[in-house]
């Protein structure tokens, strides 16, 4: 075994993550963080044994899609690329780059006129079916909910920008692993002065005797740390709960819905399992009812769908010559939260030994799932070591509400104006950035709420924006060339003018005809 990966497994809309970089004045090569393109996007697999394989390249897809759907679900196709398209234009545009501290930022022109073209309140599934006529189809195009924590029956149309992306943009892996890009950003902030400290438990936020302002925070250690600004990173249920005094807003967090949890299991194979891709989905052949066990009930579902990455297959440093290193992810409900009264939905498990049997029946299930649809065998014999993450590890070691691996809920009411805010509501130098935060959950999307946070940051200090003045400066209009001059068409062709001449001269031959 050479490493495991806990965090993200695959790096999509690079472009933000390039920005980020850019912004302080470097690069992702600069800082030695090389991206490797997927290809296949994935390898997904269903209950019949059959396999999709979902692409960048045109003409793969045209020929996956046509196999299904004949050649007019080739066109069907290009039509859900076109309105994904929009979706995600408009969301990186109004969104992604829009801080929205109140009801009223939602009441924006700009905004409410895209509103409606982004199908907020249509399921993903309902949009996908528009363009797919075939159940498996569908289902292809809107298992990536899963990313958002949320069943495709239920996620907002908006998010077929997941599904964009992938297609348009393509998934990519930081060579060395996806804390090559932490690494990165660790040693931009050490060249400009910031100093980190890791191991270092927070007891809470402090405030001035006004309870106004927050003014550092007290470590568990009894030491105190003095701040201008605080901005929390960790998960924000679980810092309005704990770190911040009691209040009705935080105890309502706790009662809005959230994301799913998961099983995750990390396993180092004593040898190559060549029947995987880098990124493969296996889906229930229950398809709805296996996201109804996770999201309405909040279990484990009786047949779950399960995404399963090999890292090994594009970057040989995972795993030594001649192994492969695996990681699964197994969608499951979130915990209970007695204390909410939420009608008791959720992981009611009371002893180790129950986790143990949950663990030890969803690994069996990968086992045997994996081997009937592809033909590997013995991965079970093949096993030399493993880490678990359950839903109770993700609330004991990581302090995830509920255990909750991806925060709260992206459904309408949960996003935009009525998300968390970045800054605290009534506390002054409080600032929030994260998953449960706007704009929402996923790397590149926390990345643009890094941003939007540091503005406001800035903004309330009267300070201007570095990369704003450094963008300035490395942006030259430079000398556009004819060829390269973007030009309006005319309006009318010449055969739509001569059409309307023709026209216009019958209409008055009719007229002239019906006067005499």
């Amino acid at each position: 075994m050479k490493r495991f990966d806990q965090g993200p497994s695959l790096l999509l809309l690079p472009g933000l993550f390039k920005e980020t970089f850019e912004d302080l004045g470097t690069s992702l090569e600069a800082e030695g963080v090389h991206l490797l393109k997927c290809e296949p996007n994935y390898n997904i697999w269903f209950d019949d044994g059959k396999c999709f394989e979902l692409s960048t390249d045109v003409a793969r897809m045209k020929l996956e899609v046509e196999k299904w759907e004949g050649k007019d679900g080739f066109e069907r196709y290009l039509g859900f690329l076109q309105e994904a398209h929009r979706h995600y234009e408009i969301s990186v545009a109004q969104v992604l780059k829009r801080n929205f501290t109140s009801l009223l930022s939602m009441a924006r022109p700009a905004f409410l006129r895209h509103l409606f073209p982004l199908h907020p309140f249509e399921s993903i599934y309902s949009r996908a079916s528009k363009y797919f006529w075939t159940e498996r189809l569908r289902r292809v195009f809107t298992f990536g909910s899963m990313y958002m924590g949320m069943s495709p029956f239920d996620a907002p149309g908006t998010y077929s920008l997941l599904q964009y992306t992938e297609l348009a943009e393509g998934i990519w892996y930081p060579k060395g692993g996806f804390h090559t890009v932490i690494e990165a950003l660790v040693k931009v902030g050490e060249r400009l002065g910031v100093s980190y400290r890791l191991s270092t438990p927070i007891l809470l936020v402090t405030l001035d005797p006004q309870r106004r302002n927050a003014t550092g925070v007290a470590l568990e250690n009894g030491e105190f740390i003095p701040a201008d600004v605080v901005i929390i990173n960790a998960d924000l249920v679980y810092a309005y709960n704990n770190l911040l005094p009691p209040s009705s807003y935080a105890r309502s967090l706790q009662k809005r819905s959230t994301s799913c949890s998961s099983i995750s299991f990390y396993w180092a194979m004593n040898r190559r399992i060549p029947e995987l891709t880098t990124h493969n989905i296996f889906l229930a052949e229950h398809y709805r009812e296996s996201f109804d066990d996770i999201f309405k009930q909040q279990l484990i579902p009786k047949e779950p769908s399960f995404y399963l990455n090999v890292p090994s297959r594009i970057d040989p440093t995972a795993a030594p010559d001649g192994k492969d290193s695996i990681a699964v992810l197994v969608p499951v409900g979130h915990l209970l939260d007695e204390k909410q009264g939420l009608g008791r939905k959720g992981l009611d498990v009371q002893s180790k030994q129950d986790w143990e049997a949950m663990v030890t029946k969803a690994r069996q299930t990968v086992f045997k799932t994996v081997e009937a649809r592809t033909g590997a065998q013995d991965l079970q014999g093949a096993l030399v070591k493993e880490m678990v993450n359950t839903p109770q590890s993700w609330k004991d070691v990581f302090n995830l509400d509920k255990g909750a691996i991806l925060g709260l809920s992206h459904s309408f009411f949960n996003v935009l104006s009525f998300r968390p805010k970045t800054k605290h509501p009534s506390l002054e130098r409080l600032h929030f950035v994260g998953a449960s935060a706007h704009p929402g959950t996923g790397v590149p999307i926390v990345l643009a709420g890094a941003k939007l946070t540091s503005d406001q940051v800035l903004e309330g200090f009267g300070m201007g924006k570095p990369w704003d003045q450094r963008r300035v400066r490395t942006t030259g209009k430079g000398e556009v060339r004819d060829v390269d001059r973007i030009q309006a068409l005319p309006l009318l062709s010449n055969v739509h003018i001569a059409l309307l001449v023709l026209v216009l001269v019958v209409l008055a031959m009719l007229l002239y005809r019906s006067d005499t």
